[in-house]
């Protein structure tokens, strides 16, 4: 059944109205209306400012704090006091990244702009609240300003909102709550699957005193690290020779890579320090202590430049064994005595030289990769395991949004 006959079937001759948003809703009155004939009814929240967060954070709360990044942040109603609120609630921040969010229980708000329904019987909170989710690039549009930008809240009360019967929009919400229940439940089970892996592959790692020894990376029977070599990203080429930039590993790769992102010339290439197949490539500078040392081996063929700011380590052990010893409570612990540098956090490769790694018999290393490798893919893969199902209900969830809320104006069905 096409999409416009599903509509035709859902409004069963019914038409819609289109209003713009200052006519059918109430908002917060932190703003200054442009037209004042087209201000919408207001309502007064408390707004907490970051120095009143900190003090109202208890947890097993029962009030939310709505913050501008929606997050989990609660406190008592006791500690809330007269600044409670209580309603249903669609809300846009007015500072920082446009998002969307919709609440409905007792809350306090930090930096946002809420509205509700005028008439809960004519416009749906939820229907609302779909709605300007799939406007979300409009409502980008409306952010001015240098450095942290700020909705004209005139533009947002001017966006047309189109309004079928309220047994119409319920239905919309229902099909759209459905959707998002999935992926909900696809991202919990993700985040338990990589509690999960976490936990084993710090276990699988681990070994009791004596059980097997535990030498250092840089000893000479083990492994040698070699730091990169100037390169920056106006060196790429379309084509030529892979290479590796240091903050690639950051934002490009997962555990291990077969494919490079970029290239440069084979005259650079000749230049400079490449890393061989099986070599574990590490980003040795971050701006902050987590993320420093995160690491790729490389599992390509031939070899490949590395940028300064990393270095590669060529070793004789199973290589996604040493990918995995790097994700790991015991690596994390041991580089953080070596991390340097306030603003910048940098591990020098003499440093990660330091760092003792245990090192079981090839076999036991091929066994326990096995087993990570379930997990990797399970948790990380975007081609397939949860990534890729969550990201595919994500996608077939905005296309029906965007298909059930795209009403013509000139909708009427014959009955």
């Amino acid at each position: 059944m096409s999409y416009l006959s599903y509509l035709e079937k859902l409004l069963d001759g019914a038409e819609v109205d289109f209003k713009t948003l200052w006519e059918v809703t109430t908002w917060d009155k932190k703003f200054k209306a442009v037209d004042r004939h087209k201000q919408p009814n207001v309502i007064k929240y408390h707004y907490f400012l970051s120095k009143e967060i900190k003090p109202l954070v208890v947890e097993g709360g029962n009030v939310k704090l709505l913050t501008t990044n929606i997050s989990d942040l609660y406190t008592t109603e006791e500690l809330a006091g007269d600044k409670l609120a209580e309603g249903e609630v669609v809300g846009i921040p007015w500072g920082g990244n446009p998002v969307v969010h919709y609440y409905k229980g007792k809350f306090l708000t930090s930096d946002n702009r809420l509205a509700t329904s005028n008439d809960v019987s004519y416009l749906n909170n939820q229907y609302l609240y779909y709605f300007m989710l799939s406007e979300l690039e409009l409502i980008k549009s409306f952010y001015r300003g240098s450095g942290i930008k700020h909705p004209s809240m005139s533009s947002v009360f001017e966006m047309q909102i189109p309004i079928p019967p309220l047994k119409v929009q319920k239905e919309i919400v229902r099909i759209l709550d459905a959707f998002t229940s999935l992926t909900a439940e696809l991202t919990a089970e993700l985040t338990m699957r990589k509690k999960q892996y976490n936990y084993y592959r710090n276990k699988l790692l681990t070994f009791k005193d004596g059980e097997v020894p535990h030498l250092p990376m840089g000893q000479y029977d083990v492994g040698t690290f070699i730091r990169g070599s100037s390169l920056q990203k106006k060196d790429f080429t379309e084509t030529g020779v892979g290479c590796i930039h240091y903050g690639q590993v950051y934002t490009y790769y997962g555990t291990c890579a077969h494919k490079t992102k970029s290239f440069v010339s084979e005259e650079f290439a000749q230049k400079a320090r490449k890393a061989q197949t099986g070599d574990l490539i590490i980003a040795t500078t971050s701006e902050n202590d987590e993320d420093v040392c995160k690491a790729v081996v490389w599992l390509g063929e031939g070899e490949i430049a590395i940028s300064g700011d990393a270095c590669f380590y060529k070793h004789n052990l199973n290589p996604k064994y040493v990918a995995y010893f790097f994700q790991t409570e015991q690596f994390e612990e041991q580089k953080r005595q070596y991390i340097t540098g306030a603003k910048v956090k940098r591990v020098n490769a003499d440093n990660l030289a330091k760092i003792l790694i245990p090192v079981p018999p090839l076999a036991e290393q091929s066994r326990i990769v096995s087993i990570l490798d379930k997990f990797d893919a399970l948790t990380n893969s975007i081609s397939e395991g949860l990534p890729r199902e969550i990201s595919l209900r994500q996608k077939q969830y905005e296309y029906y949004r965007d298909q059930l809320l795209s009403f013509p104006k000139s909708l009427k069905v014959d009955t």
